[in-house]
């Protein structure tokens, strides 16, 4: 629990100024609980997030942090995290580093990084592929564990000359994956999944795999704002990544994403990409992804709602879970478009069936969202496209456009007629290319067909004569 002048420290009176989102009501989700779902560099990433972001956690985030990066080698972000806490609250002592323990740790970090070096140098002089990829390896780990990505992604990539297997190239690219991510660098993530997915390995191997793969893809495009092809990704992981053990020593449902993770991820970028219909078959009768559902409850109420057009309520369970989202390190930046797009489609879905609606009716049933009025929220769909409908301002309605059948009727007959008159010239052309003698004949010992072998081949003759310019003969 935070001090109740947490508010005004430092800490948070900078990120106002950076226009960084400040989070003040509690989560739903217990702090301890949540945090031991995570291992590794992402433990202490969350713990900064919410330390920086949550006036409600702040100082037990930032304890936490300082605790768990005492226990490694980062002395950087211990530095970073203890200064955090200074800027919240001066008089906390844990906000004063502890000298004597960076000044301890920056040797024992400097004398295993020479002992490392020098095994990879004797290990090159011996000539032994094996000993020379597990030295990179080990060096590669290293410097993931102080913090410094770009080295290890180095490390890791100079192992691909000395690899014997394919299981020796698919645990170099997982750890490539790895440090992609830790970097957010998405290009080089898809790239060395797209190096995975072809290998040929065991069935079972194979099966594990995929499913890494579907998870971090998802990630990745959840990250670039492709939020359909990242729920395509999400709703394929298997339900077997909560269970596997660790591949190429990275306990990926505990140093990536969680179980949970998937469930949120997925069903809030479906929902925010897909129509009702997708919805049904898609998510919720989609087996595999149901038992990933079953972790987080309320995101399949939510989806279950939206396809049962109760729109109000889907968009007040979303709302009731903003806080526990704008915590996460992947949702965060992510969240006001995604709310803003499944908010967006269900007004149009809830205006469909109306020719006109009063904005009161509307404010009822979708309670504005910050200092947004319905009328200018509506208006704005209307300008970007998202909605076709016309406001009224004299009397305060939202009304749906005229439409003439008789314009609709015009051009089905019109579309008829073209394809008619298309339909009929491929024959003429084909009775005119008989006549001629044009006609493929099969081979000695082959049933005749009657046809041409061009227009069996689904070749529009017609087609080619008017992109070549040449008119038919009728």
């Amino acid at each position: 629990m935070a001090p109740q002048n947490v508010e005004d420290s430092q800490l948070f009176a900078e990120a106002r100024a950076q226009g960084k989102v400040i989070v003040k009501d509690p989560p739903k989700f217990d702090f301890e609980s949540y945090i031991a779902n995570y291992q590794g560099r992402t433990r202490l990433e969350r713990l900064h997030l919410i330390g920086t972001t949550s006036t409600y956690l702040c100082v037990d985030a930032l304890h936490a942090a300082i605790a768990e990066a005492k226990q490694g080698k980062d002395v950087n972000f211990y530095t970073l995290v203890t200064d955090k806490l200074h800027q919240l609250d001066p008089n906390d002592p844990l906000g004063v580093p502890d000298v004597q323990w960076c000044e301890r740790k920056a040797k024992e970090v400097k004398s295993e990084l020479e002992s490392l070096e020098q095994q990879l140098k004797q290990y090159k002089n011996n000539l032994i592929k094996e000993s020379i990829r597990m030295g990179h390896d080990d060096l590669g780990q290293f410097y993931t564990s102080i913090g410094d990505h770009a080295s290890a992604m180095k490390s890791y990539a100079r192992e691909r000359d000395y690899c014997n297997t394919t299981s020796n190239v698919a645990d170099m690219s997982l750890k490539l994956v790895y440090s992609s991510i830790l970097q957010r660098n998405w290009t080089t993530v898809n790239s060395n999944v797209s190096k995975i997915q072809p290998m040929t390995l065991k069935p079972e191997d194979k099966t594990k795999l995929d499913s890494i793969c579907n998870a971090v893809l998802g990630l990745s495009h959840l990250a670039t704002e492709n939020y359909r092809e990242a729920a395509k990704q999400f709703l394929q992981v298997n339900p077997s990544f909560v269970t596997t053990e660790a591949q190429a020593n990275i306990t990926w449902q505990k140093q990536v994403l969680t179980g949970n993770d998937i469930a949120v991820y997925g069903g809030l970028c479906a929902l925010a990409s897909m129509d009702r219909s997708e919805l049904q078959r898609l998510v919720l009768e989609n087996n595999d992804f149901r038992q990933f559902l079953e972790l987080e409850p309320h995101i399949r109420r939510a989806i279950s709602l939206f396809c049962g057009s109760k729109y109000t309520q889907c968009l007040e369970i979303l709302e009731a879970y903003r806080t526990d989202y704008l915590l996460d390190i992947y949702l965060n930046p992510h969240i006001k478009e995604l709310y803003g797009r499944v908010r967006s489609k269900s007004i149009v879905q809830y205006f469909i069936p109306f020719s006109c609606v009063t904005l009161e009716q509307m404010a009822t049933a979708f309670t504005p969202v910050g200092d947004v009025s319905i009328e200018d929220e509506l208006t704005e769909m209307i300008q970007r496209g998202a909605l076709d409908a016309r406001i009224d301002l004299v009397d305060k309605l939202l009304i749906s456009p005229p439409t003439n059948p008789r314009t609709q009727v015009h051009a089905n007959a019109m579309k008829m007629a073209q394809d008619f008159e298309h339909s009929l010239r491929v024959h003429l052309v084909r009775l005119n290319m008989m006549n001629e003698g044009l006609v493929v004949k099969a081979p000695k010992g082959h049933p005749q067909q009657g046809q041409s072998q061009t227009l069996e081949s689904g070749f529009d003759p017609v087609q080619a004569a008017q992109s070549t310019g040449k008119g038919w003969a009728s």
